[in-house]
């Protein structure tokens, strides 16, 4: 196609703040190597930029007006438009350089040397054999379309365009219920589903219900949001609402989000679910009761395998009145709470929950028979969350964490070791913030003092006394919350402990020795996580250094000893039951030593035996009363090493032949 000379426009490298590979690219452009020449104007004043989606037809012609390939059916093209991100998609150099400068309709052709266009050194975009990529060509360029898009797939195969915007932040996921409005054209502009009559097309997020592509861009859109989703043909899946897919190279997908229904797989394993029937009131999920709260519900418990049987109902067996009850302190089913925690004021919820989490490990009511799954219709009316220490006098604070402590110990006590875990690190955290020199009574009672000293004839010696008097008030304050504090963290250490956490309990019962290397409690705990651990000589250390400590403690450290020497022999008994025989042949026979399952199942019941029958006792009253043994650590974590496993068999040197 000819072009006016004088129509002609040269183009020179743009210059760009930032070094990137595209900047590294344009040095290529020299005076004479892109010319542009406009064949049709078109309108407004916007130019595309990096982040916008460019839709144009483009042909490509040598300069003597052979078509070479192009997009448009009447020149052999499939008709389907190019769709290219700038600053994201892989395009040649000239097309990178020019197309920035074109107006939406306006139709150019472009000149371009080799080095512009395929014929550049390490172009992205490979070309078919024969394609004339060492000659000077032309492009000519149409541009249909710009607009921001957002890039979902990073290989641009599922782009979206926003029409209008949505509300709020949430978007579907897996396994939402959602309903929308969805019209899909392929890429040339031809019908294949049309919008949905009467009611919006159903499906559930994550079942493979709609194209993988249409689903992605769904997983991204806000409640009411309109877009409009390009998909590429590697993301067209077969799905009942497209059964057919076959040969479509490109989709696009007019999506109008009507509605979603949250619905919550909330251990991952589809066991317990929580689905979302009425919406609540604020923004998920900052206005949930995430942190431990007060909470009022009212709830319908149900038989899910009878009929949906219903065996308690608040409205009418609580007299109308909702259950109250403060989170995370096991006063209700597990998976009850778990729920509620994700909910907003207002909103009811059906949740459907498996027998461990519902009954099997609560009071079960009297009409809930046992192993029963089931189903609980809740309304979370509003919660209270819990006090905020910030303005509080120093006596209150220490009033509160008292009682967060005492539900700690409780909760201990019910073997509900996370939860009693949790309310000890809730005091540890808050505590990081209670200074007692800011305390309000430490203000006044020194107040009261300075009005004496002007009026007193023994000034300095009020002065010292009142020194002396407001110190040890400080002091008293401090010791008492180091004291609480190291009292904590021994509890979150037997809670680790029970909880099978040796090395944590460890860790925790050295945050109090790093402060006091002599702390008896400390030394006790930590011996304890040691030898449940199989770190034989370091507990033996740690009950030791009890008895030099205080001599009060000798009962409890000589009691910890005799266990630790009961350990050590009955994992000295293990081995060499294991390893019977092995070292009782002679050169290059083999001996049976026993494989990995028999191993584990030995351990298995050995530690059963252990977890039935050990218990540690209480080395003070602050302590958990009665705290039993940990659950024995792993068979291997209780193997002497090196050469302690040998000197435990009697073998002072092992020759591996």
């Amino acid at each position: 196609m000819a072009v006016e000379e004088d129509a002609e426009q040269g183009f020179m490298p743009q210059k760009k703040k930032s070094s990137s590979d595209e900047d590294k690219r344009r040095k290529k452009i020299v005076p004479g190597s892109l010319m542009k020449a406009v064949m049709r104007p078109g309108g407004g004043d916007s130019r595309p930029s990096d982040g916008d989606q460019v839709i144009y037809h483009c042909t490509i012609r040598t300069l003597d007006g052979v078509v070479v390939e192009s997009t448009r059916a009447d020149h052999g093209g499939k008709g389907i438009p190019i769709r290219n991100v700038l600053g994201k998609s892989k395009m040649i150099l000239g097309l990178l350089e020019g197309i920035p400068s074109m107006l939406k309709g306006e139709v150019a052709m472009f000149k371009m040397k080799p080095q512009l266009h395929y014929g550049e050194d390490d172009c992205p975009i490979s070309v078919p054999s024969g394609f004339p990529k060492d000659d000077e060509l032309h492009f000519e360029i149409e541009m249909i379309d710009f607009f921001k898009a957002k890039v979902i797939s990073d290989d641009m195969g599922v782009v979206k365009k926003v029409i209008t915007e949505g509300k709020g932040w949430e978007s579907p996921r897996e396994p939402y219920e959602v309903k929308a409005w969805i019209s899909a054209n392929t890429g040339d502009g031809k019908e294949i589903v049309s919008r949905t009559q009467g009611e919006p097309f159903f499906f559930t997020f994550g079942k493979t219900e709609v194209p993988k592509g249409l689903e992605m861009g769904i997983g991204t859109m806000a409640r009411g949001e309109k877009a409009v989703i390009y998909v590429t043909s590697q993301y067209l899946t077969q799905s009942p609402f497209m059964p057919e897919v076959e040969g479509i190279e490109e989709v696009h997908f007019d999506v109008e989000l009507v509605h979603f229904v949250q619905v919550r797989d909330m251990l991952g394993d589809g066991r317990l679910i929580k689905r979302r029937i009425q919406d609540g009131k604020g923004d998920f999920p900052m206005d949930c009761p995430l942190h431990d709260s007060l909470l009022r519900v009212h709830y319908k418990g149900m038989l899910l395998y009878e009929e949906n049987r219903i065996f308690y109902d608040t409205r009418i067996d609580n007299n109308g009145q909702p259950l109250e009850f403060s989170s995370g302190e096991g006063l209700v089913p597990e998976g009850f709470e778990m729920c509620v925690r994700l909910m907003l004021p207002g909103e009811i919820a059906l949740v459907t929950c498996p027998p461990d989490y519902a009954y099997d490990k609560f009071p079960r009511p009297a009409n809930v028979p046992e192993g029963a799954h089931i189903q609980w219709e809740i309304e979370l009316l509003g919660f209270e969350m819990p006090k905020d220490w910030t303005g509080m006098n120093f006596q209150s604070i220490m009033d509160d964490a008292e009682k967060i402590r005492s539900t700690g110990n409780r909760l201990f006590k019910e073997g509900k070791y996370e939860l009693a875990k949790a309310k000890y690190d809730k005091v540890l955290r808050e505590f990081n913030h209670v200074n007692p020199q800011d305390d309000e009574e430490g203000k006044v009672f020194v107040d009261t003092r300075v009005s004496i000293w002007f009026t007193s004839v023994r000034f300095l010696k009020l002065l010292w006394l009142l020194f002396l008097t407001y110190f040890n008030l400080f002091e008293a304050d401090f010791l008492f919350i180091l004291d609480t504090k190291n009292l904590l963290h021994l509890n979150v250490a037997a809670c680790y402990l029970k909880m099978g956490e040796c090395k944590k309990s460890v860790e925790t019962c050295n945050k109090v020795l790093e402060a006091n290397p002599a702390h008896v409690k400390a030394l006790y705990r930590r011996g304890m996580a040691y030898m449940a651990g199989g770190d034989f000589e370091e507990a033996r250390t740690d009950f030791q250094m009890m008895i030099k400590a205080d001599k009060s403690s000798e009962p409890d450290a000589k009691a910890a000893l005799l266990k630790l020497k009961q350990k050590e022999q009955e994992v000295e008994r293990k081995v060499r039951k294991q390893f019977k025989g092995l070292f009782d042949k002679k050169p290059g026979e083999i001996s049976h030593a026993g494989t990995e399952e028999e191993e584990d199942k030995t351990l298995a019941k050995d530690q059963k035996e252990g977890d039935d029958g050990d218990s540690d006792g209480n080395n003070s009253e602050e302590s958990h009363e009665a705290v039993e043994d940990v659950r024995q650590a792993s068979w291997f974590s209780l193997w002497p090493t090196g050469r302690r496993l040998f000197s435990s068999l009697g073998l002072q040197r092992c020759t591996i032949l």
